[in-house]
């Protein structure tokens, strides 16, 4: 079965951009131009892209929507993921108005679960995932609005309400090139549905490692961005 890898464009006030502890910062790499970063990785290969909004997830400002448009009109026939704090549907239209193909719903969002039940029932098939980011094994989101829950809880009503798949991210892992938590996608993706794994991912191996521990795709961020995984190589392996 094809694993997906989307390499990651994050974006901080029109640029390329990076997490970091205190909120997001620029990055030089491309020289900071993200429409030079995605056809870096369409050219490499990438059946997807997989963009951030970290002005929605830190500042509550969706100040980079026309940029993801610009970003889904030279993607052609690879489909974008958008993500980035996203808590309501009107967030969610934004980006589907934009040409995003999916929309990953922020772990912000899953305090509210009459938010989430909302965006569940408005959305068409395949138009969005659940984002679960985890720390110390809590769901624990990054951005401005903070929220501290139950994995296990968690994963739980959202499978019930029809949450039709995850983007789990271990957050102590990003940026690190640490490598992977399998234990945590294993975790995750024992409930079934769709898993997509961030955090830590490096190398084949790793890639390897969260395919075997049950995850469908991963997503990859500093890796691409400073070529330490060799892109074309790994998404030539994914197809496989």
């Amino acid at each position: 079965m094809t694993f997906s890898l989307l390499p990651a464009i994050d974006l901080t006030d029109g640029h390329l951009g990076v997490y970091s502890a205190s909120g997001p910062k620029r990055l030089d790499v491309f020289d900071g131009d993200p429409l030079a970063a995605a056809r870096a990785y369409l050219a490499a290969g990438a059946r997807w892209l997989h963009v951030v909004d970290m002005d929605l997830a830190f500042n509550g400002r969706a100040t980079n929507v026309d940029l993801v448009r610009a970003i889904v009109e030279q993607s052609g026939e690879a489909p974008v993921q958008a993500s980035g704090g996203v808590r309501t549907w009107e967030e969610v239209g934004a980006f589907l108005e934009a040409g995003a193909a999916r929309v990953v719903v922020s772990s912000a969002a899953l305090a509210d679960e009459g938010a989430v039940a909302e965006i569940l029932s408005r959305a068409r098939p395949g138009e969005v995932l659940i984002g679960i980011e985890v720390r110390h094994g809590r769901v624990r989101s990054r951005g401005a609005q903070r929220v501290d829950l139950d994995l296990m809880a968690t994963l739980g009503w959202l499978q019930a309400a029809g949450a039709p798949g995850f983007l789990v991210t271990a957050v102590d892992r990003v940026g690190t090139q640490g490598g992977p938590d399998t234990g945590l996608v294993r975790r995750v993706s024992r409930f079934g549905l769709p898993t997509l794994a961030a955090g830590g991912i490096r190398s084949l191996a790793d890639l390897a490692a969260v395919r075997d521990a049950g995850a469908t795709g991963a997503v990859v961020g500093r890796s691409a961005l400073d070529g330490s995984l060799d892109l074309a190589t790994a998404l030539a392996w994914a197809c496989a």
